[in-house]
């Protein structure tokens, strides 16, 4: 006998009743594994949509508000190389002795002894701002006591 007839020669022998809860049984079976691989991921995808929605607003908010920023820096007329020197050598000043200039044609090297983190930023935003430099190099190690060393190349033009 094949193993189909086997199996139709059993499922005959079988009474009326058992049939009925096997194929509930079968149909429960069914409803479950529908559940678990089709509506159940759905549900979870679909309550977690308004946070997820919800974060993604604000990363497009920020990065419309980044974008606007570089649109405004982008506009700004550029500086003459001289003037741009002038800046940079003024806005080193403020650093005190933590901070050494060396000017090399259109690169600028900063060199950083003991510099505290908030002065550094205050500085590397004020040279953005006012000269339109941007670091090429930077090389800064903390230290223990939490200041920065290291050096910064920046480019005037």
């Amino acid at each position: 006998m094949k193993p189909l007839s086997a199996l139709a020669a059993r499922w005959q022998a079988v009474s009326g009743r058992e049939r009925q809860l096997v194929v509930a049984g079968l149909a429960l079976l069914l409803l479950a594994l529908l559940w678990w691989v089709g509506v159940a991921p759905a549900l979870a995808t679909l309550r977690s949509a308004q946070t997820q929605r919800q974060l993604l607003d604000a990363q497009l908010q920020q990065m419309q508000s980044l974008q606007m920023r570089a649109k405004v820096l982008q506009a700004q007329p550029r500086i003459a190389f001289d003037e741009a020197r002038r800046l940079l050598e003024a806005s080193v000043k403020p650093l005190g002795a933590t901070a050494q200039l060396m000017l090399a044609g259109e690169r600028a090297t900063v060199t950083l002894k003991g510099a505290s983190a908030d002065a550094v930023a205050q500085w590397l935003m004020q040279v953005r701002l006012n000269v339109r430099a941007v670091p090429s190099d930077a090389r800064l190690v903390r230290s223990a006591s939490g200041a920065w060393d290291g050096t910064l190349t920046l480019n005037l033009k």
